[in-house]
């Protein structure tokens, strides 16, 4: 498989360093195959390439490029422990992690590749891979996608536009190839604006400010409540915490999630939410969405408060841990407005709490974690178990058959 249009473009160019922004499965790690390629052709070079895991390391990259390395009998031996490949010009490409990046101190490169750059601690380039690229003059290709207006890749693409030697590149999800024009339409449609201008349009979003910043008034409260008779199923997202204990009571019809009613009890226990709930839908069906910590922590010295669900007759909908923050969040401002413009997600007026909530939660300045102040953050957090559970930002379905060959240098 060849390059596309984008990648032949970095590929070809020859400043020393290379700051790369793509979007999700664009051919990032394809890209690098090439790149390293490319280098190694010349003999007695150390080629590194460093990912944000060891894990990644080994199953992003490590048997596609052994495979295709060996097809062109280029490799002298493999080092399967080590992740080393030497090949027989006696040039040497290593596959490491920038976890516990101190343990590349001391090593000299020709050419560097750091994947998911975004995701590795600054340190490891600016305190270790940089001065081990000086004595040789080495070259470096930064590629990723990008996590957000701020951050130390955000500072080193603005940076190196204005740099001598260095050069910047952009190109979106469908420019890298691997992924059809309608899988991108259809995340379109699933994904919020912000998420999908960054996960596949390789743009750097502001996410500072309000975390629900898809939230309006005008399109996501409704006066009309649901019609709720006793064989209505209701779905309930629920957060576990002595002050308060909240609840989010809505329905689902297929895609379109409704919130009509809320409850928030201070200084309580999940005995006193069962009986608030079944003082209220005595008849109902109940399917909740908890907080995965109420598995362990016990309201009372004998249960928890899964258990105490329960016995309410409610039927959990919840996994081992809970859904990653970032993820909570992106599935509720999809649901609150999708890059397409759909709404899947409405309050009636009645639930001050849930709207409070959702319009008024901001992020610890300059961060992407959520302001904890123990009075609004329970109910969107409630929210989010239900939403994500229900709607949740799906990822998208690729076909990755690999890299074919690395072409004709």
């Amino acid at each position: 498989m060849p390059l596309t249009e984008k990648q032949k473009q970095i590929f070809d160019d020859d400043s020393r360093w290379r700051v790369v922004c793509a979007g999700r499965r664009g051919g990032k790690t394809y890209l690098s195959m090439w790149e390293i390629a490319k280098f190694a052709r010349f003999p007695n070079k150390r080629i590194y390439c460093v990912f944000p895991t060891y894990r990644q390391a080994k199953t992003v990259l490590w048997e596609d490029l052994k495979t295709q390395l060996a097809q062109r009998r280029w490799v002298k031996k493999i080092n399967e422990s080590d992740l080393c490949i030497t090949l027989v010009n006696n040039t040497k490409i290593y596959l490491r992690s920038g976890e516990n990046f101190d343990s590349l101190r001391g090593i000299s490169i020709d050419f560097l590749v750091m994947d998911e750059a975004a995701l590795i601690d600054q340190r490891c380039f600016t305190e270790v891979l940089r001065p081990a690229l000086s004595d040789r003059q080495g070259h470096a290709i930064f590629v990723t996608t990008p996590k957000g207006a701020q951050g130390w890749f955000y500072d080193l693409y603005e940076n190196a536009q204005h740099l001598e030697d260095w050069k910047t590149f952009t190109y979106t999800t469908l420019e890298g190839g691997l992924v059809e024009a309608d899988e991108v339409e259809s995340a379109k449609r699933e994904l919020d604006e912000k998420t999908f201008r960054q996960e596949y349009e390789a743009s750097f979003e502001t996410y500072s400010g309000l975390i629900y910043y898809n939230w309006d008034t005008k399109t996501n409260v409704t006066p009309q409540q649901p019609e709720i008779t006793d064989r209505t199923l209701l779905h309930i997202g629920m957060d576990f915490n002595v002050d308060p204990l909240v609840a989010a009571i809505a329905t689902v019809d297929r895609d379109q999630i409704h919130i009509f009613d809320e409850i928030v009890i201070s200084g309580s226990n999940t005995f006193e939410m069962v009986d608030e709930i079944r003082r209220r839908y005595p008849n109902n069906r109940i399917w909740a969405y908890p907080d995965s910590s109420g598995q362990a922590r016990k309201t009372s010295s004998k249960t928890t408060d899964h258990a105490i669900l329960r016995h309410g007759e409610f039927t959990l909908k919840v996994k081992g841990n809970n859904p990653p923050v970032l993820d909570r969040i992106a599935s509720v401002n999809a649901n609150l407005k999708s890059a397409e413009g759909d709404i899947r997600l409405r309050v009636t007026p009645n639930c001050k709490n849930v709207i409070k909530s959702l319009s008024q939660q901001v992020y610890k300045e300059g961060t992407r974690i959520p302001l904890k102040d123990g009075q609004i953050d329970h109910m969107s957090d409630a929210v989010g178990y239900l939403v994500h559970w229900v709607n949740p930002i799906r990822a998208p379905h690729v076909y990755n058959t690999g890299p074919q060959r690395f072409g004709h240098f």
